[in-house]
This record gives structure tokens, C-alpha cells and sequence, in this order.
């Protein structure tokens, strides 16, 4: 069916505080039984500069934006032109502005936006210590039907440190910005708020993300801030020492990723987040990794590139260093989360799956996701804890002869930890026999290349390596923060013309399966690739490890431009017009 939703965009220089309003109203509509989703849109600024809190609301669950924006609340103008791209509008969009602040800039009145005048600045004046972003907060909770008890509830718990005062406030200013509300007409309505909902959370892709690794047994983390990735280690600061953990913030990526291997060569689950540049520091300890078979995890929050690029802005660019990057054969894992939901259970299990195969994990999520707050169901604990194989202990020591790099039928040798009796061996970067003694003999080397290839392609990893929603005989194939859109795209195409399209998201990127692709593409003819990368990375990956059907389209882009869900369904209509 047709999403009810509302799609709103606050706007204003760095400091305004659009972000506040958007974070009260994404988390009050929780509260009133309302699904939400709220992304960021900002400038390379360390400070000011632009900023857009861009929202979304529905009753039904929602983790895409929709196609436009039904209201745009502009509290200045200051350097829109650097986003208006970002905030697409309709003759039937409602652009609110501060008559104070000039005029609409050409640039938003392209399509004929209804522009309203409503004096945010003055309104805040007349309120003792009133902030023109608690005027917008009322104004805008009031036209869309949020009562205002659940945005005081929440505004209580942000402002308690700051006394009862500032919380009155903020109440004044809301009320004064409501007093405005019936000057906007034309606004969509959502259906009334629920009230026996079960528990819902409010969580970013990059909280989600450093959620699940805590709960696969992650216990290290060392890693060097980098946008946009900080958040994964913002959250997991705080929350390592409850289970015993630690973070180590370390002084560049490279020491990043060797500090989380040696963490990992002790024994305890480690892990490093970084993005697209630091990621291209790390390779080669990567490749140590994959060589001295020691588990680690790397959270790689994909941003605009090449080089420093675009550092705030969203782009699936990182696919082909991730699996490609590494010298010489060294198989590794490379995952990718299909929502902001499913960031939680992709980082848990590639967490699992690094420790079980003893080998390097890369986790490809994005600035969209990753940045991205949104109003989901309280997930379902899940039972993947990494354990690592130990060798068998005899009278108390690893049995004499111990072959820490033994070549086994699935590719998984007993790993000791330092410490235990017997257990010494030797772990560098150099090819090295079964007892793990450096050796140049192609033997050896073969048997190892082989030993690391076959514990990766021959692991069970059931259905998990997919998204595969629906059937008929025409598919749309995607991964990460595009699969949202394509949903969407999906159900709407299923309504307007009863086409029935599948759905196949990929969250095992490699090793390819490509039986279990095959058996996903049985009775498919014709195939649409989604993909937010100007190269057509997935689709080259595609091509290379898997039979795509006879007829395929690709839809693709670089950032920071999402894919709307319109799109989707236009490409889908020209495919469906292919012979």
C-alpha cells in the first residue's frame, strides 16, 4: 500500500539549531507510537557552514526518504545553494520563511514551492530567552499532528542538566511557534498516534553498528577518528567498559589496525572503524591479517571520494578497495548492512563469522546509514557470539607437535592463546609451514593459499548472505543504504501496476556464492542493478562472480544525490519494456 507519511527538511547555518528540532521530533513521534526517520545533510565545515535536518514520519514503519519534501522550514538562507539539490520540492511542497531573513533565493523557487511568510525571529523575541529552533519545533509539531506532551517529554530529558529554567523556555517557544500552525494548510496528515506499541528504539546506523559488535564479543577497539565513522566509536567508548572492554583512541590508522590485531592475537575480539581513506592506510596490516590468520573487524563508513572527497556526504564507493585491495591472494570477508535495523545484526554476525573463519572482516556501511537516526521495532536478541577453535589441551598443555597453521578440511586450524602451555608459535606476515616456521617452499605455500581460500568458501552461512524478498520474473539487485529505496520502489510498483518484482540484497559482498546467487535468480529474465557509485562498482562485481540474467539495467550515481524510490520505479519501467 501507499505509505502515508510526511517528509519535513529544517534548514539553517551551523548553530541554528535545526539538528535539535529534528532529533525532538524524530524521538516525541516515537513516543506517540510513530515510525521516524531523520538524516543529516552538512557542510565540510569544522564549524557553521549549512545544515539540514531531513525528516521523515509514518505510522508504518519507514527507513527511506520519500521522493520530496512535503514542508521546508528555512530559519536563514546561509549557503542553501550547497544542498537545494539535497532537498528536492513540488508545486505542492510549503516552503516556511523568516521574512527577516530575505528573500526565497532562486535557487528553491524552481518548481513553484508555496512559500509562507512567518516571522521565526520575531516570534522568538517575544519569549524570555525563546531560540527561534523551539519556535520551528512548535510550529512544525503542531501542523503535523504530534502532540505537544510527548515533545515535552523529550525536550525534559535533553535540557535536565540545565534546570527547570531552560526547560520552560523551550516549552514558551514551542507554544509561541504553534500559535502559527493554521497558516499552513496542505500539509499531509498522518493517522492518529498508536498507543500499544511495544518498545521502540531511536538509533543511528553507526550506534546500531557498534551495538551489534558488542554484542558478537567484541572487547578491543583502537582506532583514530575520521568522519563519518566517529559515531561508531562515540558509542562504544562508554559502553566497552561495562562488559570489561576497552578503546584505545591511537594516533593515525595504521597503528589503529595493528593495536586491534594484537588485541585479537591475545585472545580477545577487536575491532577498528574508519572510512574510505583510512581504509587505503590499512591494507597492508589488513593483509597481515589475512596471512597470520588472526580474526579483526573492520567497520569501513563509506563517504564521497576519491582522496579526502567529500567527507559528509554519502557514496558506495569503497566496494572495490574493499575487496580487491589487498596484495596477493589473501581472501578475506567483506559484509554490508541492508538498513539502519540491520546494521545491528550484520556488524553481530560478521563479528561471529571473523571469529569463527580466524580472518579479517570488512563492514561496508555509509554516511546515509550510518549518520541516519531512525524509529525501529527493539530488535530481537540473536544468539552469534564469535568462538574462535582452540587447540585440545592434554594434561593440562596444547599436545606436543602443536601446528598452529595445520591444514584442515575446512580451512580452520586450532589457535592458541598466548599463555597457553605448548602454544607457542610463530605469527608474522611471511608464508610459513603448518608449525608456522617461515618458509619459501611452494608447498607450503600452496597448501596455505589453499587452506585460507577453502575456509572461506566452504563456511555455512545459511541464509543470512541475503535479502531475498519476493519472486516473479523480474528482480532488482542491490546492497547497503539503497536497499530501503528499492524497497519502497518495490511496493509501490506491486500497487499501481500488480508487478511483482524480487528483491535479492546482498550482505555477504565475499567471498561470492555463486550457487546460492543461481538458485536466487531461478525463473528471473530480467534484472534491474541499484547502486550509489558512479563506476558501476556492483555491477562489475556482479559480473565478475555471478550469471546475471539475459536482460539487465543498471540505475546508477554517484552522492551525495540519494536514489529516490520514483526513480527505481521508472528504471523498472523501461526494463519491463525490454525485449
Amino acid at each position: 500500500m501507499a505509505l502515508n507519511s510526511v517528509s519535513l527538511a529544517l534548514t539553517g547555518s551551523g548553530g541554528a539549531g535545526v539538528m535539535t528540532s529534528g532529533q525532538v521530533l524524530v524521538d516525541a513521534a516515537a513516543k506517540a507510537g510513530w515510525y521516524g526517520l531523520m538524516a543529516r545533510s552538512l557542510g565540510p565545515q569544522i564549524r557553521g557552514g549549512e545544515s539540514a535536518a531531513l525528516l521523515r514520519l509514518s505510522p508504518e514503519p519507514v527507513q527511506s526518504m520519500d521522493d520530496c519534501y512535503d514542508l521546508m522550514l528555512a530559519v536563514d538562507w546561509g549557503n542553501i545553494e550547497r544542498f537545494a539539490s539535497e532537498i528536492p520540492l513540488t508545486s505542492k511542497s510549503i516552503i516556511v520563511t523568516d521574512p527577516a531573513q530575505g528573500e526565497v533565493p532562486e535557487i528553491m523557487r524552481r518548481n513553484n514551492p508555496i512559500i509562507v511568510e512567518i516571522p521565526l525571529k520575531e516570534i522568538a523575541k517575544s519569549v524570555e530567552g525563546g531560540r527561534i529552533n523551539m519556535v520551528a519545533l512548535g510550529l512544525v509539531a503542531k501542523v503535523i499532528g504530534l502532540p505537544e506532551d510527548y515533545c515535552i517529554e523529550v525536550l525534559s530529558k535533553a535540557l535536565a542538566k540545565k534546570g527547570p529554567e531552560a526547560l520552560e523556555k523551550s516549552i514558551a517557544g514551542m507554544r509561541a511557534g504553534a500559535e502559527y500552525a493554521d497558516k499552513l494548510t496542505g500539509v499531509p496528515t498522518l493517522d492518529a498516534p498508536r498507543t500499544d506499541h511495544g518498545e521502540r528504539w531511536s538509533i543511528t546506523g553507526n550506534e546500531a553498528t557498534g551495538l551489534g559488535a558488542l554484542r558478537g564479543g567484541v572487547r578491543f577497539v583502537a582506532a583514530y577518528p575520521i568522519t563519518p565513522a566517529t559515531e561508531v566509536l562515540e558509542y562504544m567508548a562508554p559502553n566497552l567498559p561495562k562488559l570489561g572492554g576497552a578503546l584505545v583512541q591511537a594516533e593515525d590508522e595504521l597503528a589503529s589496525i595493528n593495536m586491534a590485531i594484537g588485541g585479537s592475537f591475545g585472545g580477545v575480539p577487536s575491532l577498528t572503524a574508519t572510512s574510505g581513506p583510512g581504509l587505503a592506510l590499512m591494507t597492508e596490516s589488513i593483509g597481515l591479517s589475512v596471512a597470520s590468520e588472526t580474526p579483526v573487524v573492520i567497520i569501513n563508513v563509506q563517504r564521497g571520494g576519491p582522496s579526502t572527497g567529500i567527507p559528509t556526504k554519502s557514496e558506495q564507493v569503497d566496494l572495490n578497495i574493499a575487496i580487491n585491495g589487498l596484495h596477493g591472494d589473501a581472501p578475506h570477508l567483506v559484509t554490508a548492512p541492508t538498513s539502519i535495523a540491520d546494521s545491528l545484526f550484520t556488524a553481530q554476525w560478521t563479528v561471529y563469522l571473523s571469529e569463527a573463519m580466524q580472518a579479517p572482516a570488512i563492514v561496508l556501511t555509509d554516511q546515509a546509514m550510518g549518520q541516519a537516526r531512525a524509529i525501529i521495532d527493539k530488535p530481537a536478541d540473536l544468539a552469534f557470539v564469535g568462538q574462535r577453535r582452540k587447540p585440545e589441551l592434554v594434561s593440562g598443555a596444547v599436545e606436543d607437535g602443536y601446528q598452529r597453521y595445520a591444514v584442515t578440511n575446512d580451512g580452520v586450524s586450532p589457535m592458541a592463546i598466548p599463555g597457553m602451555k605448548g602454544g607457542e608459535y610463530t605469527a608474522d606476515g611471511l608464508e610459513h609451514s603448518p608449525r608456522g616456521t617461515p618458509s619459501t617452499q611452494a608447498q607450503h605455500h600452496q597448501e596455505q593459499l589453499d587452506k585460507r581460500e577453502r575456509k572461506l568458501k566452504t563456511f555455512d552461512y545459511g541464509d543470512h548472505w541475503a535479502d531475498i524478498e519476493g519472486d516473479g520474473e523480474i528482480a532488482i539487485i542491490t546492497w547497503g543504504s539503497v536497499t530501503e529505496q528499492v524497497r519502497e520502489a518495490i511496493d509501490r510498483i506491486a500497487e499501481t501496476k500488480g508487478l511483482t518484482v524480487k528483491l535479492i540484497a546482498l550482505r555477504l559482498l565475499s567471498p561470492a556464492l555463486p550457487e546460492k546467487m543461481t538458485e536466487a535468480l531461478k525463473g528471473v529474465k530480467k534484472a534491474l542493478i541499484v547502486e550509489q557509485s558512479h563506476s558501476k562498482q556492483y555491477t562489475l562485481m556482479l559480473k565478475a562472480h555471478y550469471d546475471l540474467p539475459p536482460v539487465y539495467d543498471t540505475l546508477h550515481r554517484p552522492g551525495p544525490l540519494a536514489i529516490r524510490p520514483h526513480e527505481i520505479v521508472t528504471a523498472l519501467d523501461a526494463l519491463v519494456a525490454k525485449s
